[in-house]
């Protein structure tokens, strides 16, 4: 028997991906839990098991693919021991199937009965609701009468001849909402209160959708030159998709500031070969990791997401912190969970495993996810300060820059420091400036005070 295999669901948002090698032909044996295939999804290379054992009867997808959830992938020819519901289906007897048409009409005129008494019911709620709702606007029509704009003609005009009353057309006046493009569900397609509230939930909730489709047409380069066209990779896509909905929904406030690393970086090169024999590499991102814990624990706000649909902050009692990693294919930030609980040495070995994985495309969707803040260092490239964008449920992220030796007044003498410039970008709906600005100042004296690091953790 034939079994269709198809691309399953990969996870929350998550609709698409590329398929980026092709491990089975065409008449091949496969086993249960065998790879078929590996595929690019948001920024992690997944491999694809088969469901079952058989053998590729036909496959439908090639390398470069873009394939969709629900597609189908590979037609596998199986044994016929395993049936799945609607093979099933297909394999009943005619008579069976007659004997469930006979059925049909009765369960259909069921429903249908059924269906008559929610118009009722609904009638019933409906009217309630509308003697709410013009008691209400019959109220505050009389201490406010509504009053037409100078500019309108003596015909009413098409807004004025729709069902709604004045608290209804007032609030859609205030909030910028033209009635016409609302639809009515009280009785007569009257427009309600709740109606308004509800198409703007609906408007801000397809906000992103919106924004694409105002996108301007690019021009047609060729006309001005030679050009190459290459398709976006799905982690390109993610990026961007991230990136633009994160732009216009966050307040982002950068906090630029700089730490005294000195000392901390005579501490550290004493250790590097000592943790390398343990199979890891200890750069100055390990210690920040343990600092930013520290600042969580004193500004709990930072170690927090906003669920703006209940007007409710969510407070994490955990401490997993994501690490940019720069790859080839892009950036790509794995999670380090619960960093706390970890020493210096176990945090290089697994930031250095993690960001293996991550360059060689192996790193899991598990492992990309459960981030409070990230630490973004781009201090081996270059650079003097930069503002790294808040990523949503996050509200804070971290830019470490290049460190430099600088003379400092220090003792009633000028002497060299080691001073590392970082940035703390943060939502503005959550954190204050002024917070902002001792979470930046607790987490440089943290590195500044490494000793105190060592005998908490």
């Amino acid at each position: 028997m034939s079994e269709k295999i198809v691309l399953p669901e990969l996870g929350d948002g998550i609709e698409t991906a590329d398929v980026v090698n092709l491990l089975v032909s065409k008449g091949d044996a496969v086993e249960k839990d065998s790879v078929l295939f590996e595929l690019e999804t948001e920024k992690a290379v997944v491999e694809f098991p088969s469901p079952q054992a058989g053998r590729i009867a036909e496959i439908h997808i090639k390398k470069g693919d873009t394939v969709k959830v629900g597609q189908l992938l590979f037609t596998l020819e199986t044994d016929g021991e395993q049936k799945e519901p609607q093979e099933k289906e297909r394999e009943k007897k005619p008579e069976e199937k007659s004997e469930e048409k006979k059925k049909q009409p009765e369960e259909k005129l069921e429903e249908k009965k059924e269906d008559l008494k929610e118009p009722e019911e609904a009638e019933k709620v409906l009217k309630e609701k509308e003697t709410t709702a013009e008691s209400v606007e019959k109220s505050e029509s009389k201490a406010e009468p509504e009053k037409k704009p100078s500019s309108e003609s003596a015909n009413e005009s098409a807004e004025d001849l729709l069902p709604a009353g004045p608290a209804t057309r007032k609030l859609a006046r205030e909030l910028g909402i033209e009635l016409s493009a609302v639809q009515g569900t009280a009785r007569g397609g009257r427009i309600t209160l709740d109606d308004v509230k509800s198409y703007v939930k609906q408007r801000l909730a397809s906000a992103p959708a919106s924004e694409k489709a105002q996108v301007a047409e690019l021009p047609d380069f060729s006309k001005w030159g030679p050009v190459e066209r290459k398709p976006l990779s799905s982690l390109r896509k993610k990026v961007a998709e991230n990136l633009s909905a994160a732009w216009p929904t966050v307040p982002l406030v950068t906090q630029f500031d700089e730490a005294d690393i000195t000392e901390l970086e005579k501490m550290r090169k004493k250790n590097v070969d000592y943790v390398k024999e343990k199979g890891g590499k200890l750069t100055i991102t390990v210690f920040v990791l343990k600092a930013v814990v520290a600042a969580l624990k004193a500004f709990p706000q930072f170690n927090a997401s906003l669920d703006i649909n209940k007007g409710e902050l969510v407070y994490k009692q955990y401490f997993n912190i994501g690490v940019a990693v720069d790859t080839e294919a892009g950036l790509i930030v794995p999670v380090i969970k619960n960093v706390d609980d970890k020493s210096f040495t176990e945090l290089a070995v697994e930031l250095t495993e993690l960001s293996k994985k991550a360059r060689d495309r192996k790193v899991s969707l598990e492992e990309l996810r459960g981030g409070n803040i990230s630490v973004s260092n781009l201090g081996g490239i270059g650079g003097t300060g930069f503002t790294p964008l808040v990523s949503p449920p996050d509200v804070a992220v971290i830019g470490l820059s290049r460190s430099k030796w600088v003379p400092v007044w220090r003792e009633d003498k000028v002497k060299a420091r080691l001073i590392m410039p970082f940035s703390v970008s943060y939502d503005h709906r959550v954190v204050d400036g002024a917070d902002g600005v001792k979470f930046s100042r607790f987490l440089a004296h943290e590195l500044e005070t490494f000793q105190e690091l060592l005998l908490e953790g």
